[in-house]
This record gives C-alpha cells, sequence and structure tokens, in this order.
C-alpha cells in the first residue's frame, strides 16, 4: 500500500512514529508539506497553503492507494484531487479552535475522519474514529532519577521538586502563564522549594530523559486532542496534574499518583499531593491501552478498509467494450 501524507507539520513526533511503525508494516509513504516556515510563535498563512495545492495535485496522480491529511487544514486540498480516497486525522486545535469551519466543512467528504478523542468526537458533531496517538513503550521507559538528572544537567537542583512543562511558554493553547501561577503557589506553601523546568526545542529521543528527571508533568492547556506528553509521562510512570483537557481524565483513571483538576486551587492541590508523596505512578499499566503498536492496528486497518473499497468500485464499475 502507497500512502499519500499531507501536513503542515513533517516534523511532528507523534506522526512521524505512527509512519515508521506502519512502514514496518508494509505501508510506504510519500509526503507533501506546506510550504513556509513555522515556529512558536508564527504560523503558516492562506498563501502558504495556497501554494501548495498544485503540488498536491500533481503527486496525487501518481498511483496512491489513498491520501492522509494531517490537521484540518490539509483537508480542502486533500479534497481538491477527485480520484484518490482521503482519510482525515484531526489534531485537536483544528475542532477547538477557529480552523473548526474548515474541518466540519470537509470531515462529510472524505472517507474515514480519525480524532483523538471522544471529546473531539462531540465537538465536531459527526461519526468519527477515535483513534489517540500512539506511544512508543521501548523508548519511553522509567529509568533512575538521579542518572536522567545527570543527563539533562539538573543534577544541581538540590532538594527541590522539579516540575517538568514540555511546551514553548510562547504557545498559547498551552497556557504557561497558568502553569508558573500553579508552580509559584506550591513553592509557597511547600517546605521544600518547587521548580518549574520548560523543555523544548530538543530531540525527541532526550525527551525520556526529562520525565525521568522530573517530580511531576504539569499540563494547564486550554484545549487538547490527546496530549502525547501526557502519555508518554504514563510510560514513565511519572506522576502527571493536569486540567480536564482532551481525553486526559480518561487515561489518567487508573493512574496513581495523578491529579486531574479544572480551578487552580485543584491543580494547587494536586500538585503539592504529588510531590509530597514523592511516588512514581503506575501509569505504565494504563499507557499500554495507547502502545504505538494497538494505535497502529487500528490505523492500518482504516487504510484497509478504505483502500479496499475503492478497490472493490472499480471492479465493480461497469466495463467498456
Amino acid at each position: 500500500m502507497h500512502v499519500l501524507t499531507l501536513t503542515n507539520s513533517a516534523d511532528a513526533p507523534f506522526m512521524n512514529q505512527q509512519m515508521a511503525e506502519l512502514e514496518r508494516r508494509g505501508v510506504s509513504f510519500t509526503t507533501v508539506s506546506v510550504s513556509g516556515d513555522v515556529d512558536a510563535t508564527t504560523a503558516r498563512g492562506p498563501t502558504d497553503y495556497l501554494r501548495t495545492v498544485p503540488k498536491v495535485i500533481s503527486e496525487s496522480s501518481n498511483g496512491y492507494d489513498l491520501i492522509h491529511a494531517h490537521y484540518g487544514l490539509m483537508a480542502p486540498m486533500a479534497l481538491a484531487q477527485l480520484g484518490t480516497p482521503v482519510v482525515l486525522s484531526l489534531w485537536g486545535s483544528d475542532v477547538h479552535g477557529p480552523v473548526k469551519p474548515v474541518s466540519s466543512l470537509c470531515a462529510p467528504l472524505c472517507e474515514e475522519v480519525v480524532v483523538m478523542s471522544e471529546e473531539m468526537r462531540e465537538e465536531l458533531g459527526r461519526d468519527a474514529r477515535v483513534i489517540p496517538d500512539g506511544v512508543d513503550l521501548e523508548r519511553f521507559q522509567p529509568g533512575s532519577q538521579d542518572r536522567a538528572r545527570e543527563r539533562v544537567g539538573w543534577d544541581d537542583a538540590g532538594d527541590a521538586y522539579q516540575v517538568l512543562f514540555p511546551y514553548p511558554p510562547e504557545r498559547e493553547v498551552k497556557n504557561y502563564p497558568r502553569a508558573r501561577r500553579i508552580v509559584t503557589a506550591a513553592d509557597n506553601l511547600l517546605d521544600r522549594p518547587v521548580e518549574l523546568r520548560t523543555v523544548h526545542g530538543v530531540d525527541h529521543d532526550t525527551v525520556p530523559d526529562y520525565m525521568n528527571a522530573a517530580d511531576a508533568l504539569l499540563l494547564t492547556s486550554h484545549s487538547e486532542g490527546s496530549p502525547n506528553s501526557v502519555k508518554e509521562a504514563m510510560a514513565c510512570n511519572l506522576p502527571v496534574v493536569a486540567v480536564d483537557v482532551g481525553d486526559v481524565r480518561e487515561r489518567l483513571a487508573r493512574v496513581e499518583p495523578s491529579w486531574v483538576g479544572t480551578s487552580d486551587e485543584e491543580l494547587i492541590t494536586g500538585l503539592m499531593d504529588v510531590l509530597k508523596r514523592g511516588e512514581r505512578s503506575n501509569g505504565r499499566e494504563a499507557a499500554k491501552e495507547v502502545s504505538i503498536e494497538r494505535t497502529t492496528e487500528q490505523i492500518l486497518e482504516i487504510y484497509e478498509q478504505v483502500a479496499g473499497e475503492t478497490t472493490q468500485q472499480v471492479r465493480d464499475a461497469p466495463q467498456i467494450e
């Protein structure tokens, strides 16, 4: 099976992990990414997307079994060609944010739509397959906190609690000011210092070290689909304190210690409780439900269904003598 991947974020680790696992199962990919530069504070503009449409239309004529469009803004260009079936994966902000009208308009025109959480499916308002991004349990494993702190340069932290915030502070949706507020309050109330560690832009292979070096992960986002950092923390048995967004409550339902709250007071209480207990969580067991192997099987099932339906339609079409 050969798939054309369309994305506005070609370096997204969760997407590339999924594609690598699918490649091990016999799927091959060609990727077309939106032109233009982007960072934590700069998004691509309409011109960047428009410039990419002719490239997609041209590439799509090369005999692909299907097109997999990642993110709502990629759907219009995937649908601009008429001969190849489209699978659309929505990531979260394209359902909860200003891109939602585009996602809602295009979703019914795609052969299959994949969302990351039940909350996203309800917000989208139509049938979709709920498949969260999988976590690589071989890469994300529990490890020695002391050795991890040496590797990431936190070995001079003394007795201070280390709270991980694995996002750029500039990304508004991640709500860094609230994370800072929560940690400052906990620091004022606990006997030991509490430090907020913002980690971003590092090689994804080093992220497990930061997970193992930290005492807790703090998620304060305005909205999420199925946050990968939470699942990666679970795989490393790192306790998580999070707002109730996306599928966080479902993922952490059986994880102890962990905490899901809505108000600042609840998040402060939860963070203090997790830090004072000083224990690693049992999150790895729960993370097995969303291992990359399991989620890849579900995506492969969709690929085979969509490509198979198209093949059957060709077989059943009237033949011209």
